[in-house]
């Protein structure tokens, strides 16, 4: 009796199931905790041309530092201006963020705006630190004068 056709078929089957198992696992799994930043929509802009953007944010474990970075833009989209930055805890919670940075006079002024959140690792690699990205938000938000 030959058994080396036998072994074939079984490795085969095997091979097969083994393929189905692991299309089928993901799909049936429960998903986790995802990887998020928001923007609230409305900022707050001061007579002294500081902007504050706020948000949430929600970021799993990491190797590095990580921030919260946010911008803005008003009248023209190809120019950006970074309004502060804040630490980021990353332990799968929904935390709240606030930044307030300044602009140059005039640049900002109450009504419509676009911003953009991004939550960054700066993760250790080598002697350089690598800049990962976890979430970003890009958001047309109002602008309100205090």
């Amino acid at each position: 009796m030959r058994v080396r056709p036998y072994l074939g078929a079984a490795a085969g089957a095997a091979l097969l199931l083994l393929g189905t198992a692991a299309v089928v696992t993901p799909a049936t799994a429960s998903a986790g905790p995802t990887e998020a930043v928001t923007v609230h929509a409305e900022g707050r802009i001061a007579d002294d041309g500081s902007v504050t953007l706020s948000g949430t944010y929600r970021c799993l474990a990491t190797t590095g530092e990580a921030f919260i970075g946010s911008s803005v833009s008003q009248s023209a989209p190809t120019i950006r201006y970074g309004i502060g930055g804040t630490r980021a805890v990353c332990d799968g919670e929904e935390h709240p963020w606030k930044n307030t940075g300044r602009v140059p006079d005039g640049v900002l002024k109450a009504g419509p705006a676009d911003v953009e959140a991004t939550v960054v690792e700066l993760r250790p690699a080598g002697i350089l630190l690598e800049p990962v990205v976890h979430a970003v938000d890009n958001r047309d938000i109002t602008l309100v004068q205090v």
